[in-house]
């Protein structure tokens, strides 16, 4: 039987019962999931800076983690497949996790052993490395998730998930302010790039996860680790994985087909050079060359979208998938939810979910290359942006919960989408003023604390628009969502920097908050008295 715990009768009582094992362990492999993210996004954001690349070239590579945004895809194969030798050795849940760690640690140690800077090559090795990274991390999520919500009864859930955050928060400080630690005790700097440095620094990050194989080396597997339901053959999940590889690879070839050299094809060539065309027109009618440098991105990614999605529907209708299957597994959710809102309200709600977190989100693909650019040393980007940050997060996660159990949830979510955009306007603020480290303080601390007020109330919104039903893929495919749109735009913060100023790219961050804040009071409206704390 899983573990339980009886009620606490007092507060010591309960802080006892953080010291759990299943709560110790859920700790460290929270750790182990906290770590990976941050050395895809700000720390390697820093790395490429300081290694001379421009500013759109380091933040597309926060695509790399575009991974998470898709992990409900390969969530049912994770699910049914077993790792050979291992699952026999040590249980499902704990082979998968240990495959994932040391996917994850090999990742990073590629990225390490990497310098961007010795040609294109390498930074394809880079850029492989970051991908990698980014699925084993995901992957890694998935497995933990499943196996936290296994391992217990609901009794010891509320504390097992208050570790594994704990945790997590503690790796992402690791990882973001350990990291740049290292690499600016090492010499690494905006003036002088050291290769050495930044390869210390994501070494001992590689290092770091030595603490989570070794804690799921100690674990136990849970009693009842959970197969995905249908009676479908594990050649089926296969067949689907391989036909997600294949439109994902499609994806990836018209990018690169359509970017400035087009590989030499005639008909990419024509195709860039319509894009080019079309881009002067922008600039020449609008006067604003950051808006047609988005435009003439934006038909690039829809057309590497229409390649995936003819890949993904050519391969259901020959049978290189199993129709069915697929039916049950991804579109019998999301059928479900728009049974039971309709298709008006499903759709609005969609939106809202796409939208919510786009203003922080795109802002923070860029923030630590322009703390940097704004003048200060990266041992103060980590002491305040990640430790100081992280920690009004919390305080802000904390607030937030606890208004929108006062005051309901739609209330709190429509005031996090307010103070999210607001607070982007400070750092226009903080470039007016310079390198002053009061004013990074006040604009960190602010800002991170609305991001949690908003991340709380988000959770439970979401949260309350699943289906007990379709918990997993229901509430899979709404993360994936909410991230999806937002790192698809921050990946194209840099080229709007360049061709603008960061003033106006903080600005227009404001106003893609406009749209959000329209969307929660119409859902709101409609919603009536569906939503938990609704008034």
């Amino acid at each position: 039987m899983p573990d339980t715990v009886a009620p606490a009768k007092n507060w010591a009582a309960s802080a006892c019962a953080f010291f759990h094992p299943r709560a110790v362990a859920m700790l460290f492999l929270g750790f182990s999931a906290g770590v990976p993210i941050l050395l895809i996004f700000s720390s390697l954001s820093l790395w490429l800076r300081e290694a001379g690349l421009s500013k759109s070239a380091v933040t597309m590579f926060s695509w790399a983690a575009l991974g998470y945004s898709f992990k409900f895809v390969w969530a049912p194969l994770i699910d049914r497949l077993p790792v050979p030798v291992l699952t026999r050795a040590i249980g499902r849940r704990r082979a998968w996790i240990f495959v994932s760690q040391l996917a994850v640690t090999g990742a990073i140690i590629l990225m390490a052993l990497t310098d961007p800077v010795t040609g294109d090559s390498a930074l394809w090795w880079m850029a492989m490395g970051a991908v990698l990274l980014g699925f084993a991390s995901a992957t890694q999520d998935i497995v933990i998730d499943a196996y936290r919500i296994e391992s217990a009864n609901a009794d010891l859930q509320a504390m097992l998930s208050a570790t594994y955050i704990a945790g997590y928060r503690i790796g992402m400080v690791v990882a973001g302010a350990g990291a740049l630690f290292i690499a600016d005790y090492y010499g690494s700097t905006a003036e002088v790039y050291r290769y050495d440095a930044w390869r210390m620094a994501y070494l001992a990050m590689a290092g770091a996860m030595t603490l989570g194989l070794l804690t799921t080396i100690l674990i136990r597997e849970p009693q009842h680790s959970g197969i995905a339901a249908g009676g479908y053959a594990t050649s089926d999940y296969v067949r689907f994985l391989f036909l997600f590889t294949l439109a994902l690879s499609g994806f990836i070839l018209v990018r690169l087909l359509t970017s400035a050299d087009g590989w030499g094809t005639s008909v990419t060539t024509a195709f860039y050079t319509g894009l080019e065309s079309i881009r002067g027109f922008v600039a020449e009618v609008t006067g604003n060359t950051a808006l047609a440098a988005t435009a003439t991105g934006t038909l690039r990614l829809l057309a590497a979208l229409a390649m995936a999605g003819l890949i993904g529907y050519a391969g259901i209708a020959g049978g290189l998938a199993n129709r069915k299957m697929v039916s049950d597994s991804y579109i019998e959710p999301v059928r479900d939810f728009f049974r039971r809102y309709g298709a008006g309200l499903a759709l609005l709600l969609l939106a809202l979910v796409g939208l919510y977190r786009i203003s922080d989100i795109v802002l923070g693909v860029i923030s630590n290359v322009f703390y940097q650019d704004v003048g200060f040393t990266k041992t103060q980007i980590a002491s305040v942006s990640k430790v100081f940050g992280l920690l009004m997060t919390i305080v802000g996660g904390f607030a937030g919960g606890m208004l929108a159990v006062r005051y309901g949830v739609m209330r709190i979510l429509m005031l996090g989408a307010v103070l999210s955009m607001l607070t982007n306007l400070l750092f226009i603020l903080l470039e007016q003023t310079g390198p002053q480290i009061a004013m990074l303080y006040a604009v960190i601390g602010i800002d991170n604390l609305s991001a949690g007020l908003a991340s709380a109330a988000f959770v439970a919104f979401l949260s309350s628009l699943t289906n007990v039903s379709f918990t997993a893929v229901q509430y899979a495919i709404f993360s994936s969502l909410m991230t999806l749109l937002p790192k698809i735009i921050g990946g194209y913060s840099g080229t709007i920097i360049e061709a603008a100023s960061y003033s106006q790219f903080f600005f227009l961050t404001f106003l893609m908050g406009l749209p959000v804040l329209l969307l929660i009071r119409i859902s709101g409206r409609m919603l009536d008295v569906k939503l938990p704390g609704q008034e």
